[in-house]
């Protein structure tokens, strides 16, 4: 049984964090590292990667592109010399392509699977034997609304947001024999500050989304990170294969 006096606490796992450097990656960082688990975050881009180490404190950061798949065994090799093994994975790195369809080229849509899909995959399979021989680990994929929705002019980011819904029960039914568990967290309308500087575009398009929330407003991405903190950690022991929606009840007021 979990320790009830903190049954969402991390102490003991190592935690690697792609996209970690801003936005849902950051706050998700923060979030696993309250709650005890050492942090790695990942990403491409090193000045944000060092911002990201200065707001956070006790973490650390690696570059690595996720894309560049045939690497991300050797990659692997290479976290758990520098930091330990991987008891946590979370995929999140991310992209997207805004183009209706007759402007998407198949490049364009080919650039948002390879990293959501293609990438997560490839991260999984490296880091499997890492988080199987922790014992208590598991993997954790971003997804979206748009893994459920019909959303225009993101062709690409919906059939990859969907797709890491299929690799997220597959691999959970898959896994669940070697003590590996596997979820997802499904983020509804975000208040980050690349929604809000798109949001300040559009104020009408903010007021329409605003409707559709039943809880009346967006979400932070705090609370995303807690939710993976949730799913990462004892009290979710015989939770697998999951997408857990953290959208404020807009899935069901659709």
């Amino acid at each position: 049984m979990a320790d009830l006096a903190s049954p969402f606490g991390l102490s003991g796992h190592h935690a690697l964090i792609t996209g970690g450097g801003s936005g849902l990656g950051l706050a998700a960082a923060r979030c696993m590292r309250e709650a005890g688990a050492a942090v790695t975050i990942v990403g491409t881009d090193a000045a944000k990667l060092a911002r990201a180490r200065a707001e956070l404190g006790d973490v650390s950061a690696m570059a690595f592109d996720v894309t560049a798949v045939e690497a991300a065994e050797d990659f692997a090799a290479r976290v758990a010399d520098r930091h330990g093994p991987v008891s946590v994975l979370v995929n999140n790195a991310g992209n997207t392509v805004k183009k209706p369809l007759d402007a998407m080229t198949p490049a364009d849509f080919q650039s948002v699977l390879d990293v959501h899909v293609s990438g997560a995959f490839a991260l999984t399979r490296a880091f499997l034997p890492q988080i199987a021989a922790h014992g208590a680990g598991s993997v954790l994929f971003t997804a979206s609304m748009a893994s459920f929705l019909g959303i225009p002019e993101i062709a690409g980011y919906s059939a990859a947001k969907a797709a890491l819904v299929g690799l997220t029960r597959s691999l959970a039914t898959e896994l669940a024999p070697r003590g590996v568990r596997v979820n997802a967290v499904a983020p509804g309308w975000i208040d980050t500050p690349l929604f809000r500087s798109a949001s300040a575009k559009d104020p009408a398009r903010v007021d329409r989304i605003n409707r559709r929330i039943p809880m009346g407003r967006f979400g932070t991405p705090e609370e995303i990170g807690l939710a993976m903190v949730y799913l990462a950690s004892p009290a979710a022991a015989y939770v697998t294969g999951q997408v857990l929606a953290v959208d404020g009840g807009a899935l069901h007021a659709f």
